[in-house]
This record gives structure tokens, sequence and C-alpha cells, in this order.
């Protein structure tokens, strides 16, 4: 399966190549706003549609339209709470059918719109199901556009569970204190066709996502989930550890996300893997987490320039990790990227140049 016409629209900037050219120079969107530590758009931008359509209009640009059209197309939104800011003025805005129906309608190059939403791993699972739904012929190319916004709502959720960090994120650093809400929008396009693209695309080998039915918030201390899907996904893509360049781990900052992953690839032997986070740039952005994050991997190797994880300096973990502390120039062939989430969700999936 090919990847690829990525975009990002983040507080960071309106691209994939510029968002990652900041990223590349250090810099990142984390804020203080009033006491709160976040990643935000301008107050103005308080909608998901508009930033939405802007998203897949640009990754639409980067592929062969005459192609697009004569072709089959699934749209995926992957959220998880939608128009939440709606709630008290237009109710149903924030059924998340909304966005789907809304952009279906906008883009006439869509034939069907769907929704995943599986708390932070919907990204990664939504790639898994655009995946699947090229292979079994239901449709030749597959429009996945993620985006949250930090609404009240969220807001109040993670601050009741004494999630958030009173300062810039630290993932996997021994001295980490919790996570940064972060608000963005991404998009990515997969297809069977190779000449869809403009650009030289690259190959979605496969992809899994396992429920441990752990704990509505807490992941698995003994990583069972994240591991069986990792497990999965090497077996599915016929593909071995030795294989793996890097690793775009969930890296959440929290103290149980990390230390969780961190035992999963332990467990896995993956110690000498280069593994980073991105939190640390542009905060978690919950349903678009995986969508973007797979999108700065997708210029990491593109570039062949992996990210340092901003915010980690130094790690307590019982084995240790090759978490990156500085930009590394290096061949990247082979990624693999994991996501883990509330409700026992975990997903990865392998990603290879062609």
């Amino acid at each position: 399966m090919f990847i690829g016409a990525e975009n990002i629209i983040s507080p960071l900037g309106d691209s994939a190549k510029e968002t990652f050219e900041r990223m590349k120079n250090g810099e990142h969107s984390i804020k203080n706003k009033n006491g709160l530590f976040l990643s935000s758009f301008s107050s103005s931008q308080n909608e998901l549609l508009p930033l939405m359509i802007d998203s897949i209009a640009d990754s639409i640009s980067f592929v062969n339209q005459t192609v697009l059209l004569e072709s089959k197309t699934l749209l995926i939104v992957s959220t998880t709470k939608g128009e939440i800011n709606s709630i008290n003025s237009d109710i149903n805005k924030t059924h998340l059918s909304y966005l789907s129906e809304k952009i279906k309608n906008f883009f006439s190059c869509i034939d069907k719109g769907i929704v995943v939403s599986t708390a932070c791993v919907s990204g990664l699972q939504a790639l898994i199901v655009a995946n699947d739904m090229i292979n079994h012929n239901c449709y030749d190319n597959v429009i996945i556009c993620g985006g949250d916004i930090a609404s009240q709502f969220v807001i109040e959720g993670f601050t009741s569970f004494y999630a958030l960090s009173n300062a810039p994120c630290k993932p996997f650093d021994k001295d980490r204190k919790g996570l940064n809400i972060g608000e963005a929008v991404s998009t990515i396009i997969m297809s069977n066709n190779r000449n869809l693209y403009k650009e030289t695309p690259l190959k979605f080998l496969g992809g899994c996502s396992i429920n441990d039915a752990n704990h509505i918030s807490a992941p698995h201390r003994e990583a069972e989930g994240l591991i069986k899907s990792i497990k999965n996904t090497l077996n599915i893509c016929n593909v071995i550890s030795n294989d793996i360049d890097f690793i775009n781990a969930h890296g959440t900052a929290t103290i149980y996300n990390d230390r969780m992953e961190a035992k999963a690839f332990s467990k896995l032997k993956f110690n000498n893997i280069p593994i980073n986070s991105l939190k640390g740039y542009f905060g978690h952005t919950l349903g678009a987490a995986g969508i973007i994050e797979t999108a700065i991997s997708l210029q990491s190797m593109k570039n062949n320039l992996l990210l340092k994880c901003k915010g980690f300096e130094n790690q307590d973990f019982d084995s240790k990790l090759d978490v990156l502390i500085e930009n590394k120039e290096t061949r990247v062939n082979t990624i693999l990227k994991t996501a883990s989430g509330f409700g026992g969700f975990n997903a990865s999936a392998i990603i290879q140049k062609l």
C-alpha cells in the first residue's frame, strides 16, 4: 500500500514541510496560557471543519486529480471529540458524523465518509482501517484526516486525571510530570496506485490494533496489549526487529504511559533502536496524534533525519532505551509507529521506503 501526500496544520506551520523544518530547528509551540501549558491555534480558530477542509485540500494538491476522480475514494475522519465546542450552541455539530458528512459533500472526489474514534489511538487506527479497506478492494484510495481542538471539555477531563504538566512536557524523561494538550489537523492519503502521487510515496506495510481491556484510562502495567500489537505487526509485515531503523513512540510524558511503552520496547529487545516522541513539539493532539506523528515520520524518512525527543534528558527505566537527545542524520528505510490510549487501545504499524 502506498502512503504520502501528507499535510499538517498546526501552531507550528500550515504544511508538513514547514512544520518539519521548524521542528528540525528545535522550535515548539507549547506555551503558557493563563497557567495552562498547551499548543493551540489563535482564539478565532475554534472549529475543526474549516481546518480539516484546508488540510485535505492541501493533501489533494499533491496527487494527480484525474487519477483521483477516476477511482473510488473513502474519507476517514479521526477525532476523539470533534466539534465539542459547539455543544451549547448547536448540538448537531457535536455528532462525530457531522464532520465526515460535511467534508464528503465539500469534495467531489470522495465517495463515502466514515469516522474512527478510538481515543488517542484513533489516528493510527484510521491508517490501519484505511489499509484494510484498500486491501479488500472496497476502495482505491483513502483520505485520512485527523483533528482535535483543546476544548474546555478535554482540558477538564485530563485535569481530573491529574495528567497535565505545569511545564512543557518531557517524554520518557525521569522528571516527566504529565502531558500538554495540543491542537492540530493532519491529512495523509493512502492508495493502491503509485501513479496517484506527484512525489514518490512510501509503502505502508501493515499494522495491528489490540485492546487489552485493562482499564478505562490506565495503561496495562506489563504492556501486554502493545507487545501483542507490535508482534502481530511484525508478523503481518514479515519484518524482524533488526529491519527497524527507528521507532516513533506515543510518549505522552505521563508517568505510567512512558513506563509501559519502555517496558514493551525492552521486552521486545528494541533497546538499541533509535526512539523519539514528538509531543514535546506540539503536545498531545488526541485524534490527530497518529496522523500528525506519522506525517512527521514520513518527512523524517524522506529527509533521512531523525528528530530528537524534545524535552528528554535522562531516563530512569530498568532497561535503557536509545531515546534521541539530538537530531540524527541517517538513512531511514523502515520505521515502526506505535500508539496507546484510553480504554486499553494499542496500535502499531510499519512504513518502509519503496
